[in-house]
């Protein structure tokens, strides 16, 4: 990920800032606790394709009962 977009780039919900996560290949903002995919090296900025961070453990607990 090029790091002058990263310094561009905003979350669409909040306008706040967003942390790169390479190993995941997503684009995180903390303050809504989404999860913005990176497909072929193309960060894809629509709320609705996020990964909502805040459901993530729930799914993780009831999957492991």
């Amino acid at each position: 990920m090029n790091a002058r977009l990263l310094d561009i780039l905003v979350c669409p919900v909040c306008k706040g800032p967003l942390d790169y996560d390479k190993k995941a290949q997503e684009l995180i903002c903390n303050a809504d606790k989404l999860a913005y995919p990176i497909r072929d090296g193309i960060p894809i900025m629509w709320a609705d394709e996020a990964r909502d961070l805040s459901a993530t453990p729930a799914a993780g607990d009831a999957a492991a009962q």
